[in-house]
C-alpha cells in the first residue's frame, strides 16, 4: 500500500480510463456496485489534460454528484466522457468514490497565495453538506489566511494546516490546491482532492516570517500608551478616517505612497483638524505602513475627533469607547465618523448619545461632550465667520500660483517642488477643512430626517439639487467638444495619486468614447427642485434656538450646500496641481532614461533633495526607484487583514465577509457588461453572479475582466484567472458588486485592490 496520509484519509477510491470504458463498460459498471453497494456515489473526471504544471483546467471537466443505482451511474459516467470533447484521450480516466456523509464543513485549501506566490495558507470553506459551495462561488463562504508557523488558529483549520504541510512533503517544490472535508461530530478530515496549483512561489517562508515579525513588533510597541495620546491602546485599519484603501489602494507603488503622506496624512490632516476645534495631533503621522502597505492609527484617529475642551479622563474613555466599539464591530471600519464617534453637534445628537450613557458615561459627561461638540460647530457653520470660507479662499490662491509656476519657466524639479508646495498650503489644507466641513453637512441633513422635519424624499431631493462637479463634468461631457472638455477636466486621473494612470487628456478615447456631442446636446437632466415649506422653515428655526445653534435658517442651508459642493470642488482643485506635478514627474525620468513605471517606485521626497542640493539628478532618481522596488516586492508578497486588532492578527487572520478576492496583481480599463452580451465581449470587464464554472466559456473570448458577486479566492473562476493572468475581482459581495455593475467604465486594480468609476 502506498499513498497513506497521518493527517487525513482518502475514501475509497476506483478509476478506470475511457479506453478501459469502451471495451469493459458493463463489468466496469457492475465491479463498481459490488464495491460501493447502495451507496450514493460521485463520479468525477480525470483528463490527461487536467492539473499540469502550465493549466489545472479547474472546473473544465464533469463531475456528477449523488449518483444512485446502475443506470444513473451509467449516465454519469457518460456525462464525464462527454465534457472531455468530441474526440477525449483514451488514457482520460474516470473516478468514482462513495460520497461522504454527515459532512459538517468543507472547502479548498492553497498551500500558497494565488494572487502573489506567497506561502501563505489560504483556507476557503463553508459550513455545511454541500462540498461544491465554495469551487461553485457560493455567497456563504469563509476566507482564513495563516502565515507559515502562525498558532493562533482555530482547530479545524488548524487540522486542514497540518494536511497541507503534509502534502507540501510529498510534493516538495510544489504550490497545491487541496479540496477537502470534515465528517462527524469528531471532525474526521477527508482529502477530496489535490493538484498543482499554477503559479511560480516568490517568497520564502522564512522571508515572509522574518517581515510579519518586524510588523507584529512594530504593531506591539505602537499599542502601548503615548504620554501625548489619549486611550490605552491602538487599532490599525485600511479604511477609516482618510481611507488609504480606497485612495492609494493596499500595495500602492512607492511614488503614490510618498506623495499621500507628504501632502495629506504627515502632518496637513492634524494641521486642519486642530483649527476646527479638536486636539492638537500636529507631529503625530496619521498613516503608518507595513511592508509598504498604507493603514491607518486609529487611536490618532479618535484622539483627533476629540474637541479641545474634552481633556483629562473623559477623553482617555471617549477613546477606549470608541475602539472598544470598533473592535467589536470590524464592519464599521469604513463608518467610524457616521457610526462611533461624536465629532460634530447635529440635531439628533441628545438621542444619539443615548448609547455614551448606557456604556456607563455620566450626565455631566455627555453634557460636557455635547457642549464642546455645539461650540465647536457653531464656530464651522456660523454663516459670517464660518471656518469654510477662510478655506474656499484659498483655492482661488491655488489656481493663481499654478498658472504662475508653469508659465514662469522653472526648471522641471523646481516647478514639481513648488506644485506641491503649493498644493498642500492652498490645496491640500483648505480641502481638509472642506471636508470636515461637508462632513458635518452631511450629519446635519441626516439628523433633520431622524429628527422628522426632512423625509428621505427632501433629503434625495436636496442631494440631487447640488451643483457638484462630478455633476458639471456629466453635463459637459454631453455639450462641451471634446477640446473644450478636455482643457477643464483634462488633468483628471483615475488615481488621482497614481504616476500610471493616464490623464483624461491623454487618453480620451478609453475614458469618454464619442460622449463629446457639441454644443447643442442636452445639458441638464430634470429634477424635481428641493425647496423649503415654511411649516419646515419654522421647524428647523425653532430646533436651531432650542440645541443652541448659531445660524439662522438661510444661513444654515447655505452652510449645507457649500459644504457639501465645496468638499468635491477643493479636490478637483488641488488635483490639478498634483497632476501636472506627476507628469513633470514622468517628464523628468524620461529625460534620464527612465520609463513612467520606473518612476513609479521612486519617492517624491528625491525631489526635495534635489531642490535643496545639488547631486546628480540621475544617480538620485536611481538610488529611490531601485529602493523602492526593494520594498515593493515586500509589499506585494505581505497580506495583511483590512483591520489589526493585535500584534497576532499579522499571522493568521479571517477576511472580513464583505472583502472582495482581487485575482493577479494586474490592472484594467473595459467597459462594463454582462455575460449574455456577446456581441461587446472583447475588451469587456464582464460581470456575473456567482464564480460558477458554468461560466467557462467567457474565458473563450477575448475579456479584459471578471467581477463576480459571489465567490471565493479559491473558487474555480478564481483559479482559472490566475492562470491566464486576467484581473477579476471574485466575491465583490451585493453591495459593490451592484455599484460596480451600473458604471459604464471601470478601472480595476488588483495590486492596489482599488476600483475607479470611470464613467
Amino acid at each position: 500500500m502506498y499513498g497513506q496520509l497521518a493527517s487525513a484519509r482518502i475514501a475509497d477510491l476506483t478509476w478506470f480510463s475511457v479506453a478501459d470504458w469502451r471495451a469493459h463498460a458493463a463489468e466496469i459498471a457492475d465491479n463498481i456496485g459490488h464495491l460501493f453497494p447502495g451507496d450514493a456515489l460521485i463520479v468525477r473526471s480525470s483528463s490527461v489534460r487536467e492539473d499540469t504544471r502550465t493549466s489545472s483546467m479547474a472546473g473544465q471537466f464533469e463531475s456528477v454528484l449523488n449518483v444512485l443505482g446502475s443506470q444513473a451511474l451509467v449516465n454519469a459516467i457518460a456525462s464525464v466522457i462527454d465534457s472531455y470533447g468530441s474526440a477525449p484521450s483514451p488514457q482520460d480516466e474516470i473516478l468514482v468514490q462513495p460520497m461522504l456523509s454527515d459532512v459538517r464543513l468543507s472547502g479548498v485549501a492553497f498551500t500558497h497565495d494565488p494572487a502573489t506566490g506567497s506561502p501563505y495558507r489560504v483556507i476557503n470553506y463553508s459550513l455545511g453538506k454541500d462540498t461544491e459551495a465554495v469551487t461553485g462561488g457560493a455567497d456563504q463562504t469563509l476566507t482564513f489566511v495563516a502565515a507559515p508557523g502562525a498558532t493562533d488558529v482555530p482547530q479545524q483549520i488548524a487540522q486542514v494546516i497540518a494536511l497541507l504541510e503534509e502534502l507540501e512533503l510529498l510534493f516538495p517544490g510544489t504550490p497545491l490546491d487541496v479540496e477537502f472535508a470534515l465528517t462527524g461530530e469528531s471532525n474526521i478530515l477527508y482529502l477530496l482532492q489535490v493538484r498543482p496549483l499554477v503559479l511560480s512561489p516568490q517568497k520564502s517562508g522564512a522571508a515572509l516570517q522574518e517581515s510579519l515579525a518586524r510588523i507584529s513588533k512594530k504593531i506591539g510597541e505602537a499599542q502601548r500608551p503615548h504620554p501625548f495620546l489619549h486611550g490605552r491602546s491602538t487599532v490599525f485599519g485600511v479604511m477609516p478616517d482618510w481611507n488609504p484603501a480606497e485612495i492609494i489602494g493596499v500595495r500602492p507603488r512607492p511614488l503614490a505612497l510618498s506623495l499621500y503622506r507628504d501632502l495629506v496624512t504627515d502632518a496637513i490632516w492634524a494641521y486642519q483638524r486642530n483649527n476646527y476645534g479638536y486636539h492638537n495631533l500636529r507631529s503625530f503621522p496619521l498613516l503608518v505602513h507595513f511592508a509598504g502597505q498604507p493603514y491607518i492609527d486609529v487611536r490618532l484617529s479618535f484622539n483627533s475627533f476629540i474637541p479641545k475642551e474634552i481633556t483629562g479622563t473623559l477623553a482617555d474613555r471617549l477613546v477606549d469607547y470608541y475602539i472598544d466599539r470598533l473592535v467589536a464591530a470590524p464592519a464599521l471600519h469604513d463608518k467610524v465618523e457616521f457610526e462611533i464617534v461624536y465629532s460634530c453637534y447635529s440635531l439628533n445628537l441628545p438621542e444619539r448619545l443615548k448609547e455614551l450613557r448606557a456604556a456607563e458615561f455620566s450626565e455631566r459627561d455627555c453634557e460636557q461632550l455635547a457642549s464642546s461638540l455645539r461650540n465647536l460647530t457653531n464656530r464651522v457653520i456660523d454663516k459670517d465667520t464660518g471656518l469654510w470660507r477662510s478655506d474656499q479662499a484659498k483655492l482661488a490662491v491655488l489656481a493663481q500660483r499654478r498658472e504662475e509656476i508653469l508659465a514662469s519657466g522653472l526648471d522641471p524639479i523646481s516647478s514639481i517642488y513648488w506644485l506641491l508646495e503649493d498644493c498642500k498650503r492652498y490645496g491640500t489644507l483648505p480641502f481638509a477643512g472642506l471636508a470636515r466641513a461637508g462632513f458635518i453637512a452631511v450629519q446635519m441633513l441626516k439628523s433633520l430626517v431622524a429628527v422628522g422635519v426632512f423625509s428621505s424624499g427632501d433629503y434625495d431631493r436636496f442631494m440631487k439639487g447640488m451643483d457638484t462637479v462630478s455633476g458639471q463634468l456629466g453635463r459637459d461631457l454631453g455639450c462641451l467638444d471634446r477640446s473644450s472638455f478636455l482643457s477643464r477636466y483634462g488633468h483628471l486621473r483615475p488615481g488621482t495619486y497614481d504616476i500610471l494612470s493616464p490623464r483624461y487628456d491623454e487618453a480620451p478615447e478609453t475614458y469618454l468614447g464619442n460622449t463629446c456631442k457639441g454644443p447643442d446636446a442636452e445639458t441638464r437632466e430634470k429634477h424635481n427642485p428641493f425647496s423649503l415649506s415654511l411649516a419646515q422653515m419654522r421647524a428647523i428655526s425653532t430646533l436651531l434656538r432650542e440645541h443652541g445653534l448659531s445660524s439662522d435658517v438661510v444661513g444654515l442651508f447655505d452652510f449645507l450646500q457649500a459644504g457639501i459642493e465645496l468638499r468635491e470642488y477643493a479636490k478637483f482643485v488641488f488635483t490639478r496641481n498634483l497632476s501636472d506635478a506627476l507628469s513633470l514627474f514622468r517628464q523628468l525620468g524620461k529625460q534620464y532614461g527612465f520609463s513612467p513605471d520606473e518612476m513609479s517606485y521612486g519617492n517624491i521626497a528625491c525631489i526635495k533633495e534635489l531642490y535643496a542640493g545639488t547631486d546628480d539628478p540621475s544617480a538620485v532618481l536611481a538610488r529611490s526607484i531601485r529602493e523602492g522596488k526593494e520594498r515593493y516586492q515586500e509589499t506585494c508578497a505581505v497580506w495583511l487583514p483590512p483591520l489589526i486588532t493585535r500584534p497576532e492578527d499579522v499571522f493568521a487572520f479571517h477576511l472580513p465577509a464583505c472583502q472582495p478576492n482581487y485575482i493577479t496583481q494586474n490592472a484594467v480599463t473595459g467597459h462594463v457588461i454582462k455575460a449574455d452580451e456577446r456581441s461587446r465581449l472583447e475588451g469587456g470587464i464582464v460581470f456575473i453572479p456567482s464564480a460558477d464554472p458554468g461560466f467557462d466559456w467567457l474565458f473563450s473570448h477575448p475579456i479584459a475582466g471578471l467581477v463576480t458577486a459571489y465567490g471565493g479566492v479559491n473558487s474555480h473562476m478564481a483559479i482559472r484567472a490566475h492562470e491566464l493572468g486576467l484581473p477579476a475581482i471574485i466575491g465583490a459581495g451585493e453591495a459593490l458588486f451592484q455599484r460596480w455593475s451600473q458604471a459604464r467604465y471601470l478601472h480595476i486594480d488588483c495590486a492596489g485592490q482599488r476600483v475607479n468609476i470611470l464613467s
